[in-house]
C-alpha cells in the first residue's frame, strides 16, 4: 500500500537539492569506526561471499543482513552508518560484499549484478543456519534493495526473514539506464562506468596471475572495453555474456525486480525519493502492484540513498533512524 511517511524526511538546511543529498555520503561524510569480524561465506558453485559481521553474538539478537548497491561495498558509509545505529539498539547485523566487491575478485567470471537474487538465498539460508534462533531482516540499497525485492517476489512466504526494507530501488532496470543518462545525472554513469571497467580489469589481473585460464578466456571473449559509455553498452558487452542473459534487454527484463513485488509475502517497507536522479517517477510501481503486507513511503526529497537531515555542520541520517524504527514494529 501507498502510505504517506510516517514521519517526513525534511533535507538539511542547504542540501535540498537531489544530487548534493546523493553525493554527500560517499564525498563528505565522515563514517563511524567499527570493529567487525569477516567471514568467508563459500557459495555452491565454488566462489565465495565475504560478510562483515558487528553487534552482539546472542543467538537470539535480532539480526539484520544488510546489501551494499552498484560499486559499493560493506565500507560503504550508508552500510556502516546503518551498522552503527543496529547496534546502538542492541542488535546484531552483517553486511554482505557482493562477489568481488570485498577487496579482493571473485573466483569465477561471473560477476555479481542486480538480479543476484540466488546468491542472497545462499546467504539467507547460512545465516539462518549460524543463528537458527534470532529474527532475521534484510536491508538493501539500491542495487542490493532491487536484489532482496526480487527475491522476496521468487520465494513469497518462503522467505525466511521475519520483514525487509528496501531503499532507493531501480524497479525497472531498462528505465533506469535511460534516466542516468540524462543531464547531470550522466556524470554518475562515468562514475559508474569507471568503476566497473576497474571491476572487470582487476579480475583478468587477478586471473592472469593465477593462472586461471579458463576465467581469463571468458572475459577475453567479451572482447575490447574501450568504448564503453552506457549501462547499456556495459550490461550488453560485459553483464549479460558473464551471467547467462541473452542481452541488456533480456538482463533488464529478468532483473527488474517490479515485476515481483505482487508476490512478497514478507513483511516491507519501502523508502523512496521523487527526485531520485536514477530513477523515472513512472519507472516507481503503483499501489496495485505491491502486496498487501509492503509499506511504500515515498518522500519529495531525498535523493538516491541521501537523506540527510539536520544541518551542515551536524548532519543526521534519516535512514538509519526510520529503518530501526520500522524494524522494530515487525513482530520477530
Amino acid at each position: 500500500m501507498h502510505l504517506p511517511p510516517s514521519s517526513p524526511f525534511k533535507p538539511a538546511l542547504g542540501l535540498s537539492n537531489p544530487h548534493l543529498q546523493t553525493l554527500w555520503g560517499p564525498l563528505w561524510r565522515k563514517p563511524a569506526s567499527l570493529s567487525r569480524q569477516r567471514e568467508r561465506m563459500w557459495l555452491a558453485d565454488g566462489d565465495f561471499l565475504d560478510l562483515d559481521w558487528h553487534g552482539p553474538h546472542e543467538a537470539t539478537t535480532p539480526l539484520v543482513l544488510v546489501l551494499h548497491g552498484l560499486t559499493g561495498s560493506s565500507n560503504s558509509p550508508y552500510v556502516i552508518g546503518l551498522q552503527h545505529a543496529l547496534a546502538r539498539r542492541g542488535w546484531s547485523s552483517v553486511a554482505l560484499n557482493w562477489r568481488g566487491c570485498s577487496g579482493e575478485p571473485n573466483l569465477l567470471p561471473r560477476s555479481y549484478h542486480s538480479g543476484a537474487s540466488e546468491d542472497l538465498a545462499e546467504t539467507i539460508e547460512h545465516l539462518r543456519a549460524q543463528r537458527p534462533q534470532a529474527p532475521l531482516y534484510a536491508v538493501g540499497y539500491s542495487l542490493g534493495g532491487n536484489v532482496l525485492l526480487k527475491h522476496l517476489g521468487e520465494v513469497g512466504s518462503a522467505s525466511h526473514l521475519q520483514g525487509a526494507v528496501a531503499v532507493s530501488v531501480p524497479f525497472r532496470l531498462d528505465q533506469c539506464a535511460d534516466r542516468i543518462g540524462l543531464g547531470f545525472s550522466r556524470v554518475y554513469q562515468a562514475h559508474f562506468m569507471r568503476a566497473m571497467l576497474a571491476y572487470v580489469k582487476d579480475k583478468q589481473r587477478h586471473f592472469q596471475h593465477r593462472g586461471h585460464y579458463d576465467g581469463l578466456a571468458a572475459l577475453e571473449r567479451l572482447g575490447p572495453l574501450e568504448n564503453l559509455r552506457t549501462f547499456w553498452d556495459f550490461d550488453g558487452r560485459v553483464t549479460a555474456p558473464l551471467n547467462g542473459f541473452t542481452d541488456a534487454k533480456d538482463y533488464y527484463r529478468r532483473a527488474s525486480s517490479r515485476y515481483f513485488l505482487g508476490e512478497n509475502r514478507t513483511p516491507t517497507l519501502i523508502i523512496h525519493s521523487s527526485d531520485d536522479p536514477f530513477v523515472f517517477s513512472h519507472s516507481l510501481p503503483a499501489a496495485n502492484e505491491l502486496s498487501a503486507g509492503t509499506t511504500f513511503e515515498l518522500h519529495s526529497r531525498g535523493g538516491h540513498v541521501g537523506f540527510v537531515d539536520g544541518s551542515l555542520h551536524s548532519p543526521g541520517y534519516y535512514l538509519e533512524r526510520r529503518i530501526p524504527q520500522w524494524l522494530e514494529t515487525v513482530p520477530a
